[in-house]
């Protein structure tokens, strides 16, 4: 659904990145107090949630290489909003989408320069936006288990790549420079997109899923849901290999407990998430669909497509994600593919961790005066 230059006009492509841009300021500091708030509850601490949260950016931008079949003649492929937003936070997911956007814009020439207000608006916040709000209302109506989280990421998911259709076509009806009927726009937007819709809900569940399954405190829509770590050390503690208490059974553990239980490594889950990046991109990206995504057919049968314009970036040495100079397809594809799952990690890991340094710096400037208080004592 990347929207190129010259499908919007210069007015609302103005209007929406002031929207996109008020949007990642908001989400930089929302994400510091989701990045922080790791710390709490038995979590993993921000130090370890920032790497996570870049790899959550480049895990997205792996997985959009993979286009599916969703109808005859047009693809479909994950928008990312509801995955990252249920995976780090809904103000962390905006940045990790936007960053995507950013690094497939500048690098691969795919979607508009002058557009990326657009797409940040459409991509990534309005389908994280609606997917989260979903998703909480799912999960306080649905039984306090981990398939419940499960089921709420599939319809979250489901019902914001339509959502993201819908938001097009508005932006569309104000802007759009080709004189079509917005009816006949909104309807086949919305109808190829309930279908892509399909498939985002089905790999953003699944991976929730296999997530919850290993690590269910990594998860930032699952935290309350979950028992927090106790250190055993009684000889009747529950045996290595049974199960841990469900998501329906409440804490009994003290915060003194929860406090001493040893911080579980990410290590595994990182490159473990990093390994699938690299080989969706690297590797599967290859036998991609090779139709046109669904924003794409629908401008080629209502006489939008006409008024594209050329990337700015179209001879980029990674454009259309092939490596330039490089004859064989496949090496060229999936040569692009690990540089871009390399580039989006580093930024987007960059992004978060300074962020969480500037947390931890006004945390600390704040403590600091209260710590010059004289005591009751001293006074």
């Amino acid at each position: 659904m990347h929207v190129p230059d010259g499908f919007i006009n210069a007015p609302v492509s103005v209007a929406t990145g002031a929207v996109a841009a008020a949007a990642v300021a908001v989400s930089l500091r929302g994400a510091r107090r989701e990045l922080a708030g790791a710390a709490q509850g038995g979590g993993t601490g921000a130090e370890r949630t920032a790497p996570l949260a870049g790899l959550v950016a480049a895990f997205i931008f792996a997985v959009q290489m993979l286009n599916f079949p969703v109808a005859a003649g047009t693809s479909g492929h994950l928008l990312g909003g509801a995955l990252a937003a249920i995976l780090v936070g809904p103000y962390t997911g905006v940045l990790c989408v936007s960053v995507v956007l950013l690094m497939q814009g500048v690098l691969f020439a795919d979607g508009g320069l002058t557009a990326l207000g657009v797409n940040i608006t459409d991509m990534a916040i309005v389908t994280t936006v609606v997917a989260y709000a979903l998703f909480r209302g799912l999960v306080k109506v649905l039984p306090r288990r981990r398939r419940s989280i499960t089921v709420a990421s599939f319809v979250a998911a489901l019902v914001s790549v339509p959502a993201a259709a819908m938001a097009f076509t508005a932006l569309y009806a104000l802007g759009g420079t080709a004189d079509v009927p917005i009816g006949k726009v909104f309807a086949a937007m919305v109808g190829v997109h309930v279908l892509i819709g399909i498939g985002e809900a089905a790999i953003t569940a699944l991976t929730v899923g296999a997530v919850i399954a290993v690590r269910p405190d990594l998860v930032y829509g699952a935290r309350g849901l979950t028992a927090p770590l106790e250190l055993r050390t009684s000889p009747l503690a529950t045996p290595a290999g049974e199960p841990t208490a469900p998501l329906d059974e409440p804490a009994a553990a003290p915060a003194a407990a929860s406090a001493a239980a040893p911080r579980r490594s990410v290590r595994r889950v990182w490159l473990a998430g990093l390994a699938a990046a690299l080989v969706c991109a690297g590797g599967l990206s290859y036998y991609a669909s090779a139709s046109p995504d669904g924003l794409e057919k629908v401008a080629q049968d209502q006489g939008i497509a006409a008024n594209a314009k050329d990337h700015a970036a179209k001879d980029s040495p990674l454009a259309d994600y092939s490596v330039k100079d490089i004859t064989d397809p496949r090496l060229a594809g999936g040569l692009a593919g690990v540089i871009g799952v390399g580039a989006t990690l580093a930024a987007g890991t960059g992004v978060f961790v300074v962020l969480r340094r500037r947390k931890s710096a006004g945390a600390g400037e704040a403590a600091a005066p209260a710590a010059e208080r004289p005591t009751p004592e001293q006074v």
